[in-house]
Formats: C-alpha cells, structure tokens, sequence
C-alpha cells in the first residue's frame, strides 16, 4: 500500500514517480478491492476523479494549492456540490448546489475529493450500525464493525483511499 501521508505525496509528486492521474487509478484499484466494506454513501465517480486528475495535471500546482493532488474524503453530513447529503438516511437524501466552505477550500487547494462515507444516521451514533446504507466494517477484520459515527471516514484513510476525510463530532 502507498504512503498516503501528505508529505509523502506531495514528494513523490515533486521527484515526478508520482502523478494525480496514477494516484487515481490506484485509488480505484483499492476501492474496487474493498467494497463489501460499505465505506461509501457516495462511492468514487471514477470518470469524475480522472476529470480531476487531469485537470491538476494540465494546470500544475499553484502556490496557493497546498493540497495539490492529495485525496480526502467527507462525511455525507457535509455537503459536496452536485452530490446528494443523505446523513445516512434515505429519506432525507437531498441534492446540493454548493459545497461547505471547508470542502471548498480544500478544492480550491488542490485537492481531490475522493467520495462521500458511510456514517451512523445523522451522526448521532457511537457504533456505527445505524445506516440505510450498511453497516460499515473494519478496515482490518471485516467479522467487526468500525465503529462510531464518522466510521466511513475512518475506514477510507486506514485502507489509504484518502490522505484523510472529513467528520464531525454530534455529541462531544
């Protein structure tokens, strides 16, 4: 598995043995690996996150996009533009029009927003067993639950599907 640590992407993008597009492909390789685990509410788009890839690639990094080519993940309480916010409950599943401010400026850094994650119905669980969309289950023995309400999230950056992901924390 690759180092999905920043520094260590954003070095490999700077000695050239790394690009987005091939961080993308591997990033699908793994998901495709790991999806009985029910991490994602919002799978990866794979057409979306080779559009990205590209698009990072034709422009370069920017001084301003500190996050240049490093994937992250987001809870699905928070919201992504053009993508729905379910909070894990079908019922409530919502379109979107603008991304929160912090899923934005993350973009606007350069980074790549790899999915959306599984998470107890709105983020009010501390097992991880409460979603429309399957329980989500540990990254090292699927025969466990991951646990808590920002499980997903988890999940996506111990198998190295994001640097890291976005969460909450409902109850303190």
């Amino acid at each position: 598995m690759r180092d999905m640590r920043i520094a260590a992407l954003a070095a490999a993008y700077a000695d050239g043995s790394l690009t987005p597009t091939r961080l993308v492909e591997e990033i699908l390789i793994a998901h495709a690996a790991s999806a009985d685990l029910n991490i994602w509410i919002v799978p990866p788009d794979v057409e979306a996150l080779r559009a990205r890839a590209c698009e990072l690639e034709a422009s370069g990094p920017t001084p301003a996009q500190l996050l240049w080519g490093i994937p992250f993940a987001v809870k699905d309480n928070i919201d992504v533009a053009d993508l729905p916010t379910t909070a894990s409950c079908k019922a409530f599943a919502h379109p979107v029009d603008a991304s929160a401010p912090v899923v934005q400026a993350l973009l606007d850094a350069g980074a790549i927003m790899v999915g959306k994650t599984n998470l107890d119905q709105f983020a009010t669980g501390l097992n991880g067993t409460r979603s429309d969309y399957g329980i989500c289950r540990n990254a090292f023995d699927p025969d466990y639950l991951a646990g808590g309400s920002s499980s997903g999230s988890a999940v996506a950056v111990a198998l190295g599907l994001a640097s890291f992901s976005l969460g909450t924390d409902t109850a303190g």
